[in-house]
Formats: structure tokens, sequence, C-alpha cells
């Protein structure tokens, strides 16, 4: 400030300032000023060649006895190494030429606080056209891999000086001038100068490498990028920019230089200029007041981003926001789409106009296939990019394009994917009809062609697309007006219509691809369809199919019993045949399939082709008409169409016709007449009559009177005197003496086992008349302290039952509990006899007449006749609802499993 005094101000608590005084000589001018990026160090550079420190934590100015002599123009600081107490390894340039390594500390050592000036050493002197030349700019930078970079610039020069030193070197910067010394650094000279330049470099973070750098010359703003994994220069990209010409001649020359991402600042004595890097144009004018003095000189907060001018009167502030908000439409006027995307992501309107242009520029080109793909991502008229494609006869671009915008469609638009799915299979198919047709030559492309085709197919979104009936049908008939069968499978199998796969593998003859199709996929309703036809080829492998299915629950065995229906005789028909059988076999004896179909159907095969087996199977199936699974009717009618006479007496006795099993069997095996006579075990008369047949039979065919008379001790029911009718007159007695022996036996036990049946009766019968006399003797005493079980309330009220066991019940109370555990028929009856006994408790008036007028005899002759009347009903009355006690006889034991309670 005037008056050499030093204002600080905390930006975070402007209401503090802190005033220091630099010098008391009034004379003493301040050369320059220079604050590390933290603020923690402040160099005071004066025009008497001494230099002054001061740093944030402390008030006192403290001189720099090192630096004396020398007239400081600018200062590199470290931003690596600096820290609150110490600069780290700093540059410094002076007003001749010369660059010092320096390095200062803020700690106040010893009683008058000693210098702060740790190192201070010359490493570098620039020159120019062989004379020392101000230093006016210093920067230094550590880049990646452990390099660094150090740019000078003096009135017409920039110097680069690229060394590689230990990651971890945070000190100083030995060596880094050291290679240059017999080797003069690269630099830049422009021969026009105004005495001075200034350069600015852009750093997006405060600790990260410079992307950018401008140099103010003579000439103009030298602007360029830095690469800093370049060897040798790290400047690319470079151009010059020349100055405003609208400037008058007291202004033409700026005084500083200052970089953002896509500007440089520059700032004149009267006004500050923003100048886009991307076209050299101006943007932006910011002019001061007279009243404020003339501009001296502008900073730029590397930390925070701000920039700040100062006049001889004042000092401004500026805050850049928004800085990219046009750099999209500058990245696209210069073709340079992906940066001016990335610039414009966030906002999709201008997002769709770069996309738009860059497609457009694609197809100027003849980049179609990118063209193509960007196009795709726009709003451009789908009709007037398709139309474009087509004209340029660019299909593989328009494929592209349609592949694009099918993905960018919402599933909703069902009606859009299927035109879009259409287009571009007839797209692929016309592709790969070109390729087929040009031969040998095409055959790899072909081949890629074809796959891309089937991956384009197989994606889910046309997937769900193929699977709509209608899509599905034009997708068939494109492919097969191309002739592509193998297309065709593919795109079946796809959409699992396997039907249509198994159906063109059978009409190739090509059973065992069929075959495979339909296990492969484990189709049931396949298997039910064409089975028929694959059986009478290959009827192994498809038993074996069907084992493996039926195994897995997945076939349904009856339903396969048609494919079986054609076995007939002959030579394939025995190989099918056998076959046929055991997947038949395997169903009942492992499955234990119950269904009649199937054990029809082999009980079929085994009587054609097997008849030793059909008497056995019919024996494992049970002996009664319940246990079996086969229909009885239709068995019967095959083993009697084939011969089969056991087989057929086994199902007459299921049948129950066992007369008609008896006759059969007397025809084949007397033996096997004896165990099916026995089988109508209930039906003694039956059994009798079909022994009677097999003792008849014996007499008729052999005249055997032993056989005959066999047949008593078999069956208890027959006598000797039902066999002697079937002997003719000339048999001899001889022949049933001991028969008949036999039989006066039985006849004599029986007799006497009637005679101890007779006395055990008797004794019965003399027990209960002693019994009912002892109970007609019984008798209960009823107490007027007795109360009825069931209600609680005083016996002697009303009517009243007395049993045995002692429980006593009112005649209400009883018939209310007894009523529900009745049978119907007694519910009934019991209604009856109570409507009835109403009706006779009221003489109808003209019976009462009649009484009257009668004799006295026979008025009392029907009175005696209704009371008698009444005394029954009521007596039937009492032996329904009394007849045991209802808590201690069977009422009471049959509803044991009845929950307690009244409901």
């Amino acid at each position: 400030m005037e008056r050499n005094m030093l204002l600080r101000i905390d930006l975070d608590n402007t209401e503090r300032m802190d005033e220091i005084e630099i010098t008391r000589n009034q004379d003493e001018r301040i050369h320059k000023l220079f604050l590390d990026p933290t603020g923690s160090h402040l160099l005071i550079t004066l025009v008497s060649l001494e230099t002054l420190y001061v740093s944030r934590c402390s008030r006192k100015i403290r001189p720099l006895p090192k630096w004396r002599s020398h007239l400081v123009d600018s200062v590199a600081w470290n931003k690596f190494a600096g820290t609150e107490a110490s600069t780290g390894s700093v540059l410094v340039g002076t007003h001749r030429g010369m660059i010092f390594e320096a390095e200062l500390n803020s700690t106040e050592q010893g009683l008058f606080g000693g210098s702060p000036d740790v190192t201070f050493r010359r490493v570098y002197e620039l020159e120019e056209d062989g004379e020392p030349a101000p230093v006016c700019c210093l920067e230094m930078e550590r880049i990646f891999e452990g390099r660094y970079l150090v740019m000078a610039t003096t009135r017409k020069r920039l110097y680069q000086f690229v060394a590689t030193g230990s990651e971890g070197d945070t000190t100083a910067l030995q060596g880094l001038f050291s290679r240059y010394l017999n080797e003069p650094p690269s630099f830049l000279e422009f021969p026009a100068h105004f005495g001075y330049s200034d350069l600015a470099l852009y750093t997006p973070k405060l600790r990260s490498s410079p992307r950018a750098f401008a140099w103010m010359t003579g000439s103009g703003v030298y602007y360029g990028s830095l690469d800093c994994g370049r060897q040798g220069s790290l400047l690319t990209d470079t151009q010059q920019w020349t100055y405003p010409t609208d400037l008058s001649a007291d202004h033409k020359h700026p005084l500083s230089i200052t970089l953002t991402q896509f500007h440089f600042l520059l700032l004149f004595p009267d006004h500050l200029s923003a100048v886009c890097t991307l076209n050299g144009q101006r943007i932006f004018q910011d002019s001061y007041p007279s009243k404020f003095g003339h501009l001296l000189k502008m900073v730029k907060d590397p930390i925070k981003g701000t920039v700040w001018t100062y006049t001889d009167n004042a000092v401004f502030r500026y805050y850049i926001s928004q800085e990219s908000r046009d750099v999209w439409q500058m990245y696209l006027s210069l073709g340079r789409f992906d940066l001016a995307k990335e610039y414009c992501k966030d906002r999709p309107e201008c997002l769709d106009k770069v996309q738009t242009k860059q497609a457009e520029h694609y197809f100027d080109v003849g980049k179609y296939a990118e063209s193509a793909m960007y196009y795709a991502l726009t709003h451009a008229p789908f009709e007037e990019v398709a139309l474009k494609f087509v004209k340029a006869k660019q299909d593989d671009a328009l494929k592209i394009f349609l592949c694009k915008k099918l993905g960018n469609l919402k599933s909703e638009e069902k009606t859009q994917i299927a035109m879009l799915v259409a287009w571009i299979v007839e797209l692929y198919l016309n592709r790969l009809g070109e390729l087929r047709d040009a031969g040998e030559s095409k055959i790899s492309l072909f081949k890629a062609t074809r796959e891309e085709f089937h991956k384009f197919l197989a994606q889910n979104r046309v997937k769900e697309c193929l699977l709509a009936m209608r899509t599905r049908a034009m997708i068939y008939n494109l492919i097969a007006s191309h002739g592509d069968v193998q297309d065709l499978l593919f795109f079946a199998t796809l959409i699992q219509d396997y039907e249509r796969v198994v159906a063109h593998h059978l009409q190739q003859e090509d059973y065992l691809g069929a075959l495979e199709v339909m296990a492969k996929h484990g189709n049931d309703k396949l298997f039910y369809k064409f089975s028929p036809s694959l059986v009478q080829h290959i009827p192994r492998e498809v038993v074996r199919a069907w084992i493996e299915m039926a195994r897995n629950g997945k076939l349904e065995p009856k339903r396969l019993v048609p494919a079986l229906v054609g076995v007939s005789h002959g030579v394939l028909a025995g190989d099918l045949a056998h076959h046929a059988l055991r997947f038949l076999e395997f169903c009942v004896e492992e499955l234990h399939v119950p269904d009649g179909a199937v054990h029809d159907a082999l009980l079929a095969l085994y009587a054609q082709h097997e008849p030793t087996q059909v008497l056995p199977y019919l024996e494992r199936q049970g002996s009664t008409i319940e246990q079996v699974h086969y229909d009885p009717g239709a068995a019967l009618r095959l083993c009697v169409e084939n011969g089969l006479s056991r087989a057929a007496v086994h199902l007459y006795s299921i049948l129950g016709q066992y007369e008609e099993a008896v006759d059969l069997a007397l025809q084949v095996d007397v033996e096997l007449a004896k165990h099916n006579a026995d089988r109508p075990e209930e039906d003694d008369e039956l059994r009798r009559k079909l022994w009677l047949k097999i003792a008849s039979h014996a007499v008729e065919t052999g005249q055997d009177v032993q056989q005959a008379m066999a047949c008593l001790p078999n069956c208890h029911l027959l006598k000797i005197e039902d066999v002697l009718p079937f002997f003719p007159d000339f048999v001899t007695i001889d022949h049933f003496k001991e028969a008949i022996c036999s039989s006066l036996q039985d006849y004599n036990q029986h007799i006497e086992e009637l005679k101890v049946e007779m006395e055990e009766a008797t004794e019965s019968a003399l027990r209960i008349r002693d019994d009912i006399k002892e109970v007609r003797n019984r008798h209960g005493a009823v107490g007027a302290q007795d109360r009825c079980t069931s209600c609680g309330f005083p016996l002697l009220s009303r009517g009243f039952f007395l049993f045995l066991c002692g429980h006593r019940f009112h005649a209400d109370c009883l018939a209310r509990e007894v009523f529900p555990h009745l049978s119907s028929a007694k519910k009934t009856a019991l209604d009856e006899l109570q409507q009835r006994l109403g009706d006779s408790g009221t003489p109808a008036p003209g019976k009462t007449r009649r009484h009257i007028h009668r004799g006295e005899d026979e008025g009392s002759t029907a009175a005696d006749k209704e009371q008698l009347s009444r005394e029954q009903l009521k007596q039937e009355i009492d032996d329904i609802i009394a007849a045991e006690c209802i808590y201690c006889g069977d009422i009471m034991i049959k509803s044991i499993d009845k929950p307690w309670g009244r409901g």
C-alpha cells in the first residue's frame, strides 16, 4: 500500500485486517510481491536490490542477506514440497538472467531470530543475443514418473528444462540444470518484444500436471498443450493468436496473462479481455473507469481459480462460471466431435446436434458404417436417413442403422420393432444370397455373416418379437422365399417350433435326427405326435427314448399306446413287437402304471407274440376283478380267439362266471376245475353245483367210480346220495361201501352234536326264566329330594323313569336326550306314536254324544278300548325311549368318539 504498508486480509474473515510496515524509508520503492499458492510465504523485492520475507504466522519482516544485490523478477514455487514452515526448494529468477535454487524457513531460531534463507545458490543463467536477459517468468512442475519441468521466459525466449529425479525428492532440484551446462536447453524465440513477457500454465488441480500453457510475447499469445509423456519438448498443438486489433496506440501492449481451461485473459492498462483458446475470438471485455487509475497486474488463485486485478486505487476479483457452456459449438465447428459431445452430454438437444453433424460428416467422407451408428443415436427423421443409405446402396450401413434403432426402441413399440426386425432379416438374407452366389471365394465371409445373422435372431428383444404369431409367419415366408433350409431350421429351433424341425427331418428320412431333436428338448407332445412314424423305422432307439422320458416322468405311457397299434406279423413287425413289449413291461413292472390301455396293449401283444406269458401275467395281476388293471372281457375274448384255455379259465373265474370256468377247465384239467369249483366261497349252493359237474364229468368221461367218489371229501356239501344218480345201474354196492359207511358215521356224529346243542339250549332257557322272575321282583325307592339326572329339577314334579343302574330322568328329559341317538327309522316311528297319542287324548264331539244315548255297558266298553289303545301307545313309546339308560347303555358306548357337551 501507500507508504510501504503491507495489508493482509483473510478472505474467510474480511473484518480482520493486518497491517505491517515494510520499511520506514519512504523513498524505498517496492519492485514486486511473490506469494506462494498456499498463502504461507511472501517475498517482497525492493528496487534497492533487497528482498524481504514474511510468513503467514508472523508479522515480522525479515531480510534475506543471501539475496542482496539481486533484483528478483520471478519465483517458481514448489507446490509439492512446500509446507507452512518451509518453502522447500524453489527457483528464483533475477533481472540479470540468473536462476537460483533457494529454500526459506519461517521458524525463528536464536535470540534475534536468525535468517530465514536456508539455501541460495545459482543453478543456471539465461541469455539473449549473447547477453544476460531478465528472467521474466519461472514455472516449476513435477510431472509423473518423477520428471521435473521448468519453464522460463525472457523478453523474447521460452526455455524448457526437463529432467528425471527421485520420486520421493521433495527438498531440492539437484541435478535438474546440470545436464544443460554443456548442452544448451531448447528454446523458442520471437524477435518482436516490448521489454517483458508473461507465462501462464493451466493446471486442473493444485498438485496435478499442467495441461496447457500461454506465453505473452511481443507478437501475440503463443498457446499450446503440454504432453508430459513426450521425450524432448513437451509443447504440442501450438498456435499463435494475435492481440485484438481495436486497441489504441497507448494501450496496445498487454500487461499480464492468465490461463483458464478454455480462455486466456489479457490485462491491458484500461480493460481486461477474455479470448477463447479454441478459435482466438474475444468473447468478453471489461473496461475500467479512469477514476480507479491504470491497471497494474493480474494474478490467479491456483486453488480456488478466482482472478485478481488491481490498480493504484482498487482491487478487483473475477469469478469464472459456466466457462464450458458454449465450448461444444466451437469444438463442433472444428470437427472435434468427441470433445464437443463431452461438453454437452448433460444437454440432450445439443448432444443431438453434435451427433447429427458427426453422422453427416462421416457420410460425406464415405464412412457409412460410422455414419449409420451416429445417425441411429440422433432424432433425425428415420425415413430420410434410411433413404440416404438406400440411395447410396449401402446395405451394410443401413443394417447397422436399423440395428441401432432397434436397440433404442421401447418394448411397448411392438409395431416398430416388428418392422425393423423384418427389414433387418431381409437385408441379412440378401447379403447371404450374394455371398452364396459368389462361390468359394466368399465362403469365410459367408460363414461369418451367417453367424452374425444367427446372433441377431437370438437377441432377447428380437426373439420376443419373433414369438408373435404374425411376425413368425412373416419371417418364415421371408426365409423360405430365399430357399435357405439351414436358416429356416435355425429359426424354427430358435422360436421353439420343434414340430417343424422334426417334420423336416422326417421328410428327409432322417429319423435319427428327428429323434435327437425330440429327445434333446424333451417335448412330450412331439413324442405323442411323431412316435407312430418313428417307431416303424427305428423301434429300438425310439423305445430307448420312451423309457428314458417315462422314467423321468415326462411321458404318459397310455398316450403312446396308439403308436403300438400297428404291430402286426412279419419280420419288421416282429422286431417292433419285441421292443414294444419291452416298453410295456417296463411301464407295468417298474413304473407300475395303472392305466388299463397299457395293460390291454401288453396283454394283446402277449397273446399274439408270446402266448406263454399270458397266464403268468394274469396271475401276477391278481385273482379278483378289483385287483386287475386290464379289461377282463377283452382279455377273455383274446384268450378264446387264440386258444389260451387256461388263461380263459382264469378270466372266467375273475368275472365270476364259475360255471363257464369249470366247464372249460374240465376240458383241460380236472384239477384246474376243482380249484375253480371252490372259488365261490360264499355261495354254497353254487359250489355244490360245480362239484356235481366235476363228479358227473368223472363218471361220464371215464366211468371212474373212484374219481367220482373222491369229490365227496373235497367238498363237504356233497353227500353220497348226491353222487349215486350219476352211476349206471350195473354198478355194485361194493364200489360205495366205504363212502356209505363214512356217510353214516357223519350222520351219527351230526346227530350227537345236535343233542348236545339241544341240552345246552334247554339249560339256557331255564336260566333266562329265573332271571326274569328275579327282575320282576326288583324295585327302587324315590324320595322327595331326588332330582332328574339330566335337568337337575325335582324328580317327582312330573312323570319319570328309574333305571336299575340308579339314574333317574323325567320322561320328557329322557326323550330329549335319547332322540338324537336314535336311528332314522326309530325317530320316524317315535314321531308317529306321539302324534297318535295326542289325537287319541281328545275325543271327538260326535263320539261323546253317542256315549250319552247308549247304554252304560256299551259306553264302558268303548272307553275301555280307548284306554287300552292309549296304554299300548305309551308302552310302545316307553319301549323306544326307555329301552336302556342313556348313560350306562349302548348309546354311551357308541358315542364315545363324540365330543362332550350339548350341540
